[in-house]
């Protein structure tokens, strides 16, 4: 957030139209560092990874699917998701910005426009008050009057609780096959036998009969809308 801020002031202190063309190139390949830090804390990408990281635990399958392939397919379904907000973005700011059309300042804050619109539908009052109060900036008149500093913790706040609802529900119909083969074991007299050996094949073999993955993804997508 300090480093966000930064660049804010920088931008709309008006010294960044004055740089050489090669000077605003190196900045800007230099604010690409900060780009994993927005990817997790202003996008989909919070909520996708934590509800793709509960489906392999209550697969218990442990690395399967690798870790690589859980952050890549939690990467391209936020590009997905975030779709609409970042053509705004290509639109409003960062092509009139090319064209020369609309100065650095004016790019910065219609970007800034449309990732905080995309928060904001996400957010839940209560965390942005929580986080209002504790910044003490005062009574908030609108929706759009919210702050930065104050909407990107509430909005990860409210990711992850969505996040952890929707990782709860997965978990109740696999969690159910456990209980049934555990009492069968133990009706049959196997109590040596652990019961994640026999739930595991017919966790995966429901997952793959519902078509799972693809039901994931659409439940991921349209959550967000």
């Amino acid at each position: 957030m300090d480093s966000a801020s930064t660049l804010q002031q920088v931008v709309e202190s008006g010294a960044f139209q004055e740089l050489s063309p090669q000077l605003k190139v190196a900045l800007f390949l230099g604010g690409m560092a900060f780009l994993s830090s927005a990817l997790v804390t202003m996008t989909a990408f919070t909520r996708i990874v934590i509800v793709l990281s509960f489906v392999r635990r209550a697969l218990a399958t442990q690395e399967i699917p690798p870790t690589q392939v859980i952050l890549g397919l939690s990467l391209f379904l936020t590009f997905f998701v975030m779709g609409p907000t970042f053509s705004t973005i290509e639109t409003d700011a960062i092509k009139p910005y090319l064209e020369e059309k609309i100065d650095g300042e004016v790019a910065f804050h219609n970007a800034s426009n449309a990732v905080h619109g995309f928060m904001l539908a996400q957010t839940r009052r209560d965390d942005i008050a929580l986080f209002a109060k504790m910044a003490e900036t005062g009574d908030i008149q609108t929706a759009a009057d919210t702050p930065m500093r104050v909407l990107v913790p509430a909005y990860v706040i409210s990711e992850l609780k969505t996040a952890f609802i929707m990782g709860f529900c997965l978990y109740i119909p696999f969690m159910l096959i456990d209980l049934v083969v555990s009492v069968i074991l133990m009706s049959l007299g196997m109590m040596m036998m652990p019961p994640m050996i026999i739930s595991t094949p017919f966790k995966i073999l429901l997952f793959v009969m519902v078509d799972g993955w693809m039901l994931i993804a659409r439940v991921l997508s349209l959550s967000f809308h």
